[in-house]
């Protein structure tokens, strides 16, 4: 089977063409940062109008890297939700229009469960049951995953994910969007031990994060540190960085270590955009080995941000178990992952 991947949940434009044998066969992505920058996140009419005007070139790069015409798609797997409504209208609208027209299925897909499912376009995928750590702008949550559709939530954030917290952190001092990147380059250049951040909710029982009171502590030891001229000096910028994303990387580790313990299992997986970091992957795997022994899976770099790979390859999984829609335009932009059918 040969699916069409749509991705349009946010400020990425992503499509691909997943092959259920011969794996994935291209893949194509329009990021829209340098639209948003300006704006220190995300505008969503910008998004929207941007969206509708890379998807359908997007769409024919891929068939022709592909060699693909259009006699050879079988299906079209687009986002469904959760997402920014107007987004997810553009490529929901889109497929269904291609589906009808082609005479073929459009299944929508859960935008988190094709994060959750990302590392399996790797040469070494999971093996289940494992903890999935689904962590990006706009999610934190801990997942424990028995199969496909069998997902149980562990915990998540109450306020601000940790993405949309490196974001916030980011602007407070200045630095581009988005605020992960930036933030971990600055951290480079930080002196390790001369802040101490806190590390929120570890001390309370439970696997629930919060992010909020970490962007205040931010806020407070910039001001502590401008000067009469309202500037921070760029060595305080660093030591800042480097504090905030430590403590974001051991809040993670901390929970995701809790959450191995209470469900027994080894592996973990790690999704979305913040599982790019180098520390959060260098600290999860020192407390794996720490602990014993585990495995620690994720998506290479282009894979972890929003893409057209992973919808494919999760409405393919889908697709083949049987899984279909009307032609009816459906847009979820609050989803549970939990309510997804197991196949």
């Amino acid at each position: 089977m040969r699916i069409l991947g749509i991705e349009t949940s946010c400020d990425e434009t992503g499509v691909a063409i997943y092959d259920s044998e011969k794996g994935l066969l291209a893949d194509a992505l329009y990021s829209q940062i340098d639209l948003h920058a300006e704006y220190g996140g995300v505008v969503p009419e910008l998004a929207s109008r941007d969206h509708a005007h890379r998807l359908l070139p997007l769409i024919k790069e891929v068939m022709s890297e592909s060699n693909t015409e259009i006699a050879d798609i079988d299906a079209i797997a687009y986002t469904a939700g959760p997402g920014l409504i107007g987004a997810l209208m553009v490529g929901s609208s889109v497929a269904k229009s291609m589906a009808m027209v082609w005479d073929i299925p459009a299944l929508g897909v859960h935008h988190m469960e094709g994060h959750l499912l990302a590392p399996m376009l790797e040469e070494h995928p999971p093996e289940f049951p494992f903890v999935a750590l689904l962590v990006s702008g706009g999610h934190t949550q801990l997942v424990e995953v028995k199969g496909i559709g069998q997902y149980r939530l562990l915990g998540e954030s109450v306020d601000d994910a940790a993405g949309e917290a490196f974001d916030k952190a980011a602007k407070m001092m200045g630095l581009s969007y988005p605020g992960g990147p930036a933030i971990a380059k600055l951290a480079n250049q930080g002196r390790r031990g001369r802040f101490k951040f806190p590390r929120p909710m570890v001390n309370r029982p439970g696997l629930d994060f919060s992010f909020s009171g970490l962007k205040t502590f931010t806020r407070n030891t910039i001001a502590d540190c401008t000067d009469e001229h309202d500037e921070l000096l760029e060595q305080d910028k660093a030591d800042i960085a480097l504090a905030f994303e430590e403590a974001v990387v051991d809040t993670l580790t901390i929970k995701c270590k809790r959450a191995l313990k209470e469900t027994g299992h080894k592996n973990l997986v790690i999704a979305g955009g913040v599982s790019a970091n180098q520390q959060l992957r260098k600290g999860l795997e020192a407390m794996l080995k720490k602990e014993g022994g585990g495995n620690l899976h994720y998506a290479r770099p282009e894979f972890c941000t929003d893409n057209g790979a992973m919808i494919a390859f999760a409405g393919c999984q889908r697709l083949l178990a049987g899984q279909r829609e009307g032609l009816e335009i459906i847009c979820t932009p609050r989803w549970p992952m939990e309510q997804l059918p197991a196949i």
